[in-house]
């Protein structure tokens, strides 16, 4: 087929190139041209006489049915919670991680499963045949269903499309495929866009759920352009240290569904099966209860999790004191230390002070506020907290406790896994009495540490 004629856009100013050059000639950026496809003048208004293109109708809102989207699941109960109760006809799904952290191992699973009931295709880019034959035997799934091609350019990856009709569609990876229209190389950011772009098209013409794997730059977030994430329905991020045996996939934009879900995985020889107590990974197992460790309850999408915050204070041999913070954010470490100082007169100006969230749990939410300041709190007195203790609430710059978003869920979850008393936002308190747990609640910080010593 002949090649569409290409153009040089800079992605500064909009201005037009017709061959590529290091500035930009129409505002003088540097390495801002980009390769894209230069649009025909004959095929964007020619489905009318007119030259015009037939207009949607202009509908009232009122008159359009709302229904809601039919899902199918995946089989991989884990999955589907993070999708948000599973696959949507039309949908895309942009799922990304670390290299060899189980991108491939987790869909490969999934088409299995949905190979008894579905057509299903696995496009790769990466692997040979032979290779995703040899993962599905020692993974011992069930995929003699399964329809596999290995194909890197895009023209015949829709002709395939089109040809066999697959309900669910795997690319893997969107960073391989190239297209004839583009004369840049695969992995370009001409080339993602266009793929991604023509993937999504067919998609929602056909109804085609496809699933796209994308790679990860060294800061982690996924390579390619940032439109990449805007066009597709659904982004996916794999976290967790490829070390370790625990896998998280965290949804960060979901158009069907809740964002800032958690599925938590496990890897083993038969491939990544879900958790079903992720909190048992969070917590550490002491024999005794230590100083500087202080378990709150975190809320990852729908679901409350149990985190153990530790902390170490020691004296600094430096002229500035360090702060280190893993798992949290660093500069609302250095906030909650200022407060602490002004508002219960403990100082820490001297001391090094670092924070961890057992688990490589990643915790973005303001609610830990009050474990990281009991946890700073026990350290420095080296006494540990009261046995059974669980937490949870933010701390604003006045001293003052402040209410966390689904405080009940919080309580059920902590009294459910054995904890016996909770320190607790004053806004939080339960107005049925929670069996098992014996609420304090506070209204400021000192107030909470007055409380913590009562009981300890």
């Amino acid at each position: 087929m002949a090649k569409a004629k290409t153009q040089y856009v800079c992605s500064e100013c909009g201005g037009i190139s017709s061959k590529w050059a290091g500035q930009c000639p129409a505002c003088g950026a540097w390495n801002t041209l980009v390769e894209s496809v230069a649009e025909g003048g004959n095929n964007r208004f020619s489905s009318s006489p007119q030259g015009l293109a037939q207009a949607s109708p202009v509908m009232s809102l009122a008159d359009i049915e709302a229904i809601d989207v039919p899902r199918f699941g995946t089989g991989i109960e884990e999955f589907d919670r993070v999708l948000g109760g599973g696959l949507v006809a039309g949908g895309v799904v942009l799922i990304g991680g670390d290299p060899g952290i189980g991108k491939s191992t987790l869909l490969l699973q999934a088409l299995a499963n949905l190979s008894r009931v579905k057509r299903v295709l696995y496009v790769s880019g990466e692997e040979s045949g032979a290779q995703i034959a040899l993962r599905a035997k020692r993974l011992a799934v069930d995929a003699r269903d399964l329809m596999l091609q290995a194909e890197i350019q895009l023209e015949k990856i829709v002709a395939t499309l089109a040809e066999h009709k697959p309900q669910v569609a795997v690319i893997d990876s969107i960073q391989t495929l190239y297209s004839d229209a583009l004369t840049s190389a695969p992995g370009s950011v001409a080339q993602v866009r266009e793929c991604a772009a023509q993937l999504t098209r067919v998609a929602k013409q056909s109804g085609v759920t496809i699933i796209m794997v994308g790679h990860v730059t060294k800061e982690g977030a996924l390579a390619g352009p940032r439109v990449l994430e805007h066009i597709v329905d659904t982004v996916l991020y794999f976290e967790g240290d490829t070390h370790s045996s625990f896998r998280l996939v965290r949804a960060i934009k979901n158009r069907f569904g809740a964002v800032n879900e958690l599925g938590v995985f496990a890897m083993s020889e038969k491939g990544l099966k879900g958790v079903s107590n992720p909190s048992a990974l969070f917590l550490s197992q002491h024999d005794n209860q230590v100083p500087g460790s202080c378990v709150m309850v975190t809320q990852e999408g729908t679901r409350p999790l149990l985190v153990e915050v530790q902390a170490l204070v020691d004296a600094s041999h430096l002229p500035n004191a360090r702060r280190l913070s893993v798992g949290l954010e660093q500069n609302r470490l250095a906030m909650l230390l200022a407060v602490l100082h002004r508002h219960a007169g403990v100082a820490a100006f001297d001391q090094d002070v670092f924070i961890n969230a057992v688990g490589g749990v990643k915790i973005a939410e303001p609610a830990a506020d009050l474990a990281v300041l009991l946890a700073i709190q026990s350290s420095m007195r080296s006494k540990a907290l009261p046995r059974g203790l669980v937490v949870f609430g933010e701390v604003g710059l006045a001293g003052e406790i402040r209410p966390a978003p689904r405080g009940q869920e919080r309580l059920r979850e902590a009294a459910k896994l054995g904890f016996s008393l909770a320190l607790i936002p004053k806004a939080n308190a339960p107005k049925a009495p929670i069996e098992g747990l014996t609420i304090i609640p506070v209204e400021r910080i000192d107030e909470a540490l007055a409380r913590v010593r009562e009981h300890g």
